[in-house]
């Protein structure tokens, strides 16, 4: 055996014992693998979560029913308590009515009474007038009335007097007697009007009462529909808060599944990379390997932070930072108060890991590398979305169709499917 075979031979030996070390579990053993989640439980999630999206669905358009009734009842009570204000006037202006027709009818049957005391005064009067004429053997305009007059010019004077008196007093009861007459027809009108007044009063009193009773159920009614629609929305905020938990629930159990993959697929390539070291050392030529571990460096960076925040502007090559304003939807979630990652942000970490330095903007880091067709894009390619040409997504592919990526604000660092609706035409390749 010449020196330089057996030199060769004891460095194989080495690796060989360093890679057993590796894989046996002693001395630098590999940490367990993480919990790996069966299939049922994530299709019970996903059906779980899928269940109350939908009863969320159905709450939220049985809300917007009720309110859409609510408006309508909110416009019959503004109708009615216009009704009832109507009422409440007519019923004003119908009392004043009747109180004015009572004090006409009160004043024509005063009036009316006494001009039948005045006839019957009057009655009187002529009754005593003719009483003293018989009593002294006369009557108005009879000859006896004439008897004891001392000259011609005296019984001139008798004739003149007793006709002014019979004339004068029979005239007046003629007018008295009519205007009694006159007077009870006012006071016969009066009396009618004041009957009809009393009954339009009465009405009016009734449509106020039936105004009233409307615009109260129409009240009652509102604030019953109020208190459904109240109802309606605590249970869609508690259907909501099961949604969340179902889905927070399958964020969690597809983040385990990740890890589990990026666990296994390091192993596997820990594995390939030792049994390469082996091959290469039996061939004498031991030497650094491509870079698949650094691919897998990358990507164990970027599942280490799955759950972490959204957050815009957030993510540096240490880790999560505080987001930055934008001045819109960003703002609305208060991602300038957070500490987590946007798309691009996750990316800076990932590879920073590796000794890439990468720009805080997806279009400058869809320059950055090598590009190659989606066709034959692989584990640790970054993927990009365009809309108009213009790059406004980047996530890290985990191949099997899967990738990691920071969504949008209000999410969490999450596993997902590729979406191929707007995805840029080719991925980059960095490792």
């Amino acid at each position: 055996m010449s020196r330089s075979r057996g030199m060769r031979r004891t460095a194989t030996i080495t690796l060989l014992a360093t890679v057993g070390l590796a894989l046996s579990g002693t001395g630098l053993a590999a940490p367990p693998p993480p919990p790996n989640p069966s299939d049922a439980e994530l299709n019970i999630g996903h059906a779980t979560a899928q269940q109350m999206a939908g009863a969320v669905g159905e709450l939220a358009n049985r809300l917007g029913e009720a309110e859409s009734r609510l408006v309508g009842l909110q416009t019959q009570v503004e109708v009615k308590m216009e009704d009832a204000n109507k009422a409440r006037v007519d019923l004003g202006r119908a009392e004043h009515a009747y109180d004015e027709a009572r004090q006409a009818a009160d004043a024509a049957g005063a009036e009316a009474d006494g001009a039948a005391q005045q006839i019957e005064q009057q009655r009187n009067r002529l009754d005593e007038f003719a009483a003293s004429s018989y009593r002294q053997g006369s009557l108005v305009g009879s000859v006896t009335a004439y008897f004891g007059a001392k000259n011609p010019q005296d019984v001139l004077d008798r004739a003149v007097f007793l006709d002014v008196i019979s004339k004068s007093q029979l005239d007046v009861l003629d007018d008295l007697e009519r205007a009694r007459v006159e007077k009870a027809n006012k006071d016969s009108l009066a009396r009618a009007a004041l009957q009809d007044a009393e009954a339009k009063r009465r009405a009016a009193d009734q449509a106020r009462s039936a105004a009233e009773a409307a615009e109260q159920a129409a009240i009652t009614a509102q604030a019953s529909q109020t208190e459904q629609a109240r109802r309606l929305e605590a249970d869609k905020a508690g259907v909501e808060a099961q949604l969340a938990q179902a889905r927070s629930r399958v964020a969690g159990l597809e983040a385990q599944r990740g890890r589990y993959e990026s666990w296994q697929a390091a192993k596997q390539q820990e594995e390939a990379a030792a049994q390469a070291a082996v091959q290469a050392a039996n061939a004498g030529a031991v030497g650094p390997q491509p870079g698949g571990r650094s691919v897998e460096v990358v990507i164990g960076r970027a599942l280490s932070q799955l759950g972490v925040q959204y957050a815009w502007g957030g993510g540096t090559s240490r880790g999560p930072s505080r987001g930055i304003r934008d001045g819109g939807v960003a703002d609305a979630f208060g991602d300038y108060a957070k500490v987590g990652f946007d798309c691009s942000g996750l990316m800076i970490y990932a590879f920073a890991g590796v000794g890439i330095d990468l720009d805080h903007y997806s279009g400058y880091q869809y320059q950055s590398g090598r590009r190659v067709p989606l066709s034959e894009m692989r584990r640790g390619d970054m993927l990009f979305w365009q809309n108009g040409g213009r790059i406004h997504h980047v996530a890290l592919y985990l191949g099997n169709g899967k990738m990691v990526e920071a969504p949008y604000s209000g999410s969490r660092v999450r596993v997902t499917a590729v979406r191929y609706g707007g995805i840029a035409p080719y991925a980059v390749r960095m490792l």
